[in-house]
């Protein structure tokens, strides 16, 4: 007996309906948002090709277009120090946002709008800070890491 055979049929086309679709969608909000969104997109389309054909025949191009982005990102030292910059800025923006509970005197709205979320947004800010960081690491290593050619002459 498999051990997929232990899950119900229904549970397990739940799961992967549910995890796929919650992927493709925090990737599409990660395009704009900070984030990693081809690379939450692709691990997405990766759980609904368990069930899709469509979504077996769409995982190639992003994938290709995700590990292209990376590859990019790490090309040159100033890339990578933006980079890690920004997901710094953004950690730094998540702690000032659980921190920082007074309102200030210009702000227009009632003070229960003055940064909503607290904490919880706060910690969502930093976690996104974080897998900024390891995917950097991720990308320095995979494309410019020990044994691999780097972009010569390049800053």
């Amino acid at each position: 007996m498999a051990r997929t055979d232990l899950i119900p049929a229904w549970l397990r086309r739940t799961g992967i309906e549910v995890a796929g679709w919650t992927l493709v969608a925090l990737g599409l909000a990660a395009l704009v948002l900070p984030g990693p969104g081809l690379l939450m997109i692709a691990a997405g389309l990766a759980v609904l090709s368990l069930r899709y054909a469509w979504a077996h025949r769409w995982l190639r191009p992003v994938k290709v277009r995700a590990f292209k982005a990376a590859e990019e990102g790490v090309r040159t030292w100033p890339r990578i120090a933006l980079a890690v910059a920004g997901a710094l800025a953004l950690m730094a923006a998540g702690v000032t946002w659980g921190l920082w509970r007074r309102v200030p005197h210009w702000w227009p709205l009632h003070e229960d709008w003055w940064l909503p979320g607290g904490w919880a947004t706060g910690g969502t800010l930093i976690g996104s800070g974080c897998i900024a960081v390891a995917l950097v690491v991720y990308s320095y290593r995979r494309f410019r890491g020990a044994g691999r050619p780097g972009p010569a002459g390049r800053a």
